[in-house]
């Protein structure tokens, strides 16, 4: 197939702060769903952590404890936005960082993706297509290509920007005579990380 006839779902989330395993949790996250270079469906919600959220990440994301506090939990969330991937291949920028969170929480709650469902990392293909920029940063990108910045570190905002960031991706790789899906997968893709969750005597705990 060729990779501008994928069904590609980029997404990215907003967190409490940087290592799941450590406690930190999503309190956003936002999906584009995109086919022939349109977007079809998009998936969006905040997320209750149900612990403290910290003052750095509050700084960084603009996301108040007031605005989460009626926020659904992961486990209601979560399940649904596996839903949304369906059988696309999952995008974000740094896709590791994204796909940790969401692999490590929905085996939190049991859950898990697809193991068909792939996934690739648009900072893994600006750095092969515009080797000379000194910083491969979504903004950097974005400023790269003249993409407008609204919103900087919300979790739809940056998902929107991603998403034209692919499309110019995209293009830059069948420049290249990079042309089928299999091809990109090969050169971008990433594997899904495997978490192993003990359930605790009264429940599964976040």
């Amino acid at each position: 197939m060729r990779a501008d006839q994928v069904e590609y779902i980029i997404f990215d989330v907003e967190t409490t702060g940087f290592y799941p395993k450590d406690g930190d949790r999503i309190i956003e996250i936002a999906a584009v769903k995109m086919k022939n270079g349109q977007v079809v469906d998009t998936f969006e919600s905040l997320i209750n952590p149900e612990r403290d959220l910290p003052l750095a990440a509050q700084n960084i994301n603009k996301i108040t404890p007031d605005m989460i506090v009626d926020a659904p939990t992961a486990e209601k969330v979560l399940p649904k936005m596996v839903d949304f991937i369906g059988g696309g291949c999952l995008v974000a920028h740094n896709i590791k960082f994204d796909m940790d969170f969401l692999c490590y929480q929905l085996a939190v709650c049991g859950r898990r993706l697809n193991e068909a469902t792939p996934g690739i990392d648009t900072l893994k293909m600006a750095r092969k297509f515009i080797p000379h920029l000194t910083s491969h940063k979504l903004t950097s990108l974005a400023h790269f290509f003249g993409i407008p910045i609204n919103d900087a570190h919300r979790a739809m905002a940056d998902t929107h920007v991603t998403m034209l960031v692919l499309k110019f991706l995209l293009d830059m790789a069948k420049a290249q005579e990079i042309t089928q899906f299999s091809q990109v997968l090969s050169h971008f893709g990433v594997a899904k990380p495997s978490f192993q969750i003990e359930p605790v005597s009264q429940g599964l705990l976040f």
